[in-house]
């Protein structure tokens, strides 16, 4: 033993400003132990909680202990770079912390500190006392006991009482925030957090994300290699250090979860973010996941910030990594945008049977533009697929496609007449050909004519001479011009059409004559006809039968 005594040597002002003001809220302090106890080889570290009957928070761990020497030498040392020093790792565990100020962090929560630690059978007990340390100039030396039990195993447990806040812990929170802050990369670590001897909560790598339910998630080293990233990630020299994955969610994330999170050697060295310089796109409501980036904690420059919130970002090394993030996060971006379109349209098409496409190209021009932007302001929401379809639904009620659109507005007589061309066999031609024959039989009833063609009987119903059906008292030219329009309308639509379609073949005529659209324009037509049939009298001076 190279020192009866144990001492701590430090500016006061240092435990002051690294300590109490930088560890002010529960979580981040006990992170600082946690790593401790996984850089000590731990399997477990425990954290035990108590609001009664007394405040006390207690951090356990089964590592390998500190021998009297090495709390003198390493522990009791402010600011101390074990990484420099070549202290060496416990199970192949690369150290996460290098600063030496972890030791600090308790005192921004009490001022009494107890440390019992067992190491070989050595067994050492001392406290740390904040009021005394910051009265002693800078030359510590904390009461202390030894002594030796060969049975007692390996390990730290670090008691703070005299704690500046007394405060409930609400324990599941603190489960899921100190979840948050790491990603160890070894797998027979974990840790375990109790309230007043309850229920334990076990910690581990997955379970900061366990109340995510993913819709779509992107493989980082997946994604580098799709034709979006693959020429970025080749000229971005670190590209290949990277490792993690991309979460998006159905519904909007809270707040605490949305974002990129960075690790460093199973820490986390920066907050969750998103990389970009503007952030106000609905998508990052959505978007969580992690990036471990050990690169950037093995570099020889000190590029993260002590209470391991944010990297320095000011430096080459970290403003390269910065750029291609932002790169990364883009693609995600407009992949995101693709595929919750594609699910959400084929959601609404099993569902309610809409078929977002065919029901836009199925609108007229004028209609389809204003109803597009309708589209696109809800795709741009942060409704639910869910929500976004009823408002689609809502929607294609109101605008159908075209065919149905077009259906509400014909005349009564052809609703009756062509429905089953028209709704269920979607036979436009059929339907128009039918239109004609309804047409046809409606002139004949106002006229009481039934013994002519289709073209005599027209051109005898309609005209401004000696036509039976007048729509205006024909007086003046402006309404001789009238009556002779409609006649030649009739007329045109028996010559032009009923006349083909009765003659000849139809797979001759449609659809390179007549297509859809043309028929449904004729519906169009023949309904206008038959609304104006309705409107005219018969002229005075004529018989019925002339």
């Amino acid at each position: 033993m190279s020192d009866p005594e144990l001492k701590m040597s430090f500016q006061p002002t240092v435990i002051e400003h690294l300590g109490v003001k930088m560890y002010k809220n529960t979580v981040p302090a006990i992170a600082e132990l946690v790593a401790n106890a996984y850089d000590a080889g731990a399997t477990v570290a425990e954290v035990f909680l108590y609001d009664k009957p007394e405040h006390k928070i207690v951090i356990r761990d089964n590592g390998i202990g500190m021998s009297f020497d090495e709390i003198n030498d390493f522990y009791l040392r402010i600011g101390r770079n074990r990484r420099k020093e070549g202290q060496p790792s416990i199970n192949n565990r690369k150290p996460t912390g290098k600063k030496g100020l972890g030791k600090l962090a308790l005192f921004g929560l009490g001022n009494k500190i107890e440390i019992s630690t067992v190491k070989n059978g050595e067994k050492v007990i001392f406290a740390l006392n904040y009021k005394e340390i910051l009265n002693s100039e800078g030359d510590y030396r904390p009461q202390f006991n030894t002594s030796v039990d060969s049975s007692a195993p390996d390990g730290t447990t670090i008691t703070l009482t005299e704690l500046t806040k007394k405060q409930g812990y609400p324990l599941d929170n603190y489960v899921e925030h100190l979840a948050r802050l790491f990603n160890f990369p070894d797998p027979n670590f974990s840790i375990q957090m109790s309230l007043n001897g309850g229920e334990v909560k076990v910690i581990d790598s997955h379970l900061k994300y366990k109340s995510v339910t993913p819709q779509f998630e992107w493989n980082y080293e997946e994604l580098i290699q799709t034709d979006a990233l693959a020429e970025k990630a080749e000229k971005y020299t670190s590209s290949g250090l990277i490792n993690g994955k991309f979460i998006t969610t159905e519904k909007p994330l809270k707040n605490n979860m949305k974002g990129i999170t960075l690790f460093a050697n199973g820490r986390m060295v920066n907050a969750p973010e998103f990389f970009r310089s503007s952030e106000s796109s609905y998508f990052y409501s959505y978007l969580t996941g992690w990036l471990n980036v050990d690169f950037i904690d093995d570099d020889n420059e000190d590029l993260i910030s002590t209470d391991r919130t944010s990297l320095d970002w000011k430096q080459p090394v970290t403003t390269m990594l910065r750029n291609f993030l932002e790169e990364v996060v883009a693609v995600i971006a407009s992949d995101w945008r693709k595929k919750r379109k594609e699910e959400k349209e084929k959601k609404i098409k099993n569902e309610h049977n809409i078929d977002l496409s065919d029901w836009q190209n199925k609108l007229p021009s004028d209609v389809k533009k204003p109803v597009q932007e309708i589209l696109k302001g809800v795709d741009d929401s942060e409704l639910t697929e869910s929500e976004q379809a009823k408002v689609i639904k809502a929607l294609h009620i109101l605008i159908p496609e075209y065919p149905y659109y077009h259906w509400r507005h014909l005349h009564p007589d052809l609703h009756a007449a062509c429905n089953d061309y028209y709704n269920n066999r979607k036979d436009y031609l059929s339907a128009a050909i039918e239109a004609v024959k309804i047409f046809e039989d409606k002139v004949q009833d106002k006229t009481g004519i039934r013994n002519s063609d289709g073209y005599k009987l027209l051109e005898k119903a309609f005209g401004s001479n000696n036509s039976i059906l007048l729509l205006t008292d024909n007086s003046n030219q402006s309404e001789k011009n009238l009556e002779d329009g409609l006649e030649k309308m009739a007329c045109g639509v028996w010559t032009g059409f009923r006349n083909p379609v009765q003659h000849d073949l139809r797979n001759k005529l449609y659809p390179d004559v007549f297509n859809d659209k043309d028929a449904l324009d004729l519906l169009s037509l023949i309904s206008y006809l038959l609304r104006k049939v309705e409107q005219t009298h018969k002229r005075s001076k004529k018989s019925d039968n002339s």
